[in-house]
């Protein structure tokens, strides 16, 4: 019983020593505001310099609290920007790739009509023009190097007749049908092309090897006389190819001659034009078309 009374007891002056202090901050906070009155009614100079001494004294809780509500939105928005960060880096990497895939497609028609251009302008000016064509495919095999043209007997095309690019020879025509053609390219083993340096007129022969280069030989020269760099086009020797068509250019040497690259690259050549050959007369040996079970074309 000792005891419950005494929690009475505490109970009790605690609430006494609240009402206390109430009453204390009320009378204080009330003659506090009888004095601003007084001093605002007084002395309106001297409260404007109160008021802003009270400001000074008060500006760094201010802006400690400032302080802390932009750090909180600041918290809040990149919590916000890393919740929406993955769906905006998909969409990014989306429309980059989008970007240059359409880069991508722009270069390649923008090289397209350069030489469809170039081609054009060559059509206009050879009046030994057959038929003009697309290459719509090319051998894959190792061995032999035959394209295939959208060109054939209905619009003049016949076996033997130069078929080139903008950039130069690309091959002839071997077997022709009513609306296509088959084009034994410069690569080819079997293709043989009497040619020329293009810096002094030596003759030269140039002959296919099966991969990406051609065998470059000269013709009545005492030792190789070949040099990297030189250019090599058609002689017109034999009938077969109009002089003067771009060939290749010498990459590398050999014993006895040199490597060239041809300047017609058959993979990025939209379009072809047949010319009919240097002598009507002359007919294209034939180019034997025997294959092994395993499609590689015989020696």
């Amino acid at each position: 019983m000792a005891s419950s009374q005494g929690e009475r007891r505490s109970y009790a002056r605690r609430a006494q020593y609240g009402a206390f202090a109430g009453y204390v901050v009320a009378v204080t906070g009330a003659i506090i505001g009888l004095f601003v009155a007084i001093i605002w009614a007084v002395d309106p100079v001297g409260f404007a310099q109160l008021r802003l001494t009270v400001a000074e004294v008060t500006a760094p809780v201010a802006r400690v609290a400032s302080g802390a509500g932009n750090g909180a939105s600041g918290l809040g928005d990149g919590i916000a920007a890393w919740w929406r960060a993955g769906s905006q880096n998909a969409q990014l990497r989306a429309d980059l790739g989008k970007a240059r895939r359409q880069v991508i497609r722009a270069a390649a028609l923008e090289a397209e009509n350069r030489q469809l251009r170039a081609l054009l302008n060559i059509s206009r000016t050879a009046p030994q023009l057959v038929a003009a064509a697309n290459l719509l495919s090319t051998s894959a095999s190792s061995t032999r190097r035959i394209a295939l043209i959208d060109a054939g007997s209905s619009d003049g095309v016949a076996p033997g007749q130069g078929v080139r690019s903008a950039d130069g020879l690309v091959g002839r025509t071997m077997e022709v049908g009513p609306s296509v053609a088959r084009v034994l390219l410069l690569a080819d083993p079997q293709s043989v092309v009497p040619a020329r340096r293009a810096r002094d007129g030596l003759s030269l022969i140039v002959t296919g090897r099966g991969d990406d280069l051609l065998d470059v030989r000269p013709l009545n020269a005492a030792g190789n006389v070949l040099r990297v760099g030189d250019l090599v086009h058609t002689s017109g020797t034999g009938g077969l190819f109009q002089p003067n068509i771009p060939v290749g250019i010498i990459v590398r040497l050999t014993s006895d001659g040199g490597l060239a690259r041809p300047l017609a690259a058959v993979g990025s050549a939209s379009g072809v034009i047949v010319e009919r050959a240097a002598d009507a007369g002359i007919v294209a040996p034939p180019v034997s078309d025997t294959t092994n079970a395993d499609g590689t074309g015989a020696p």
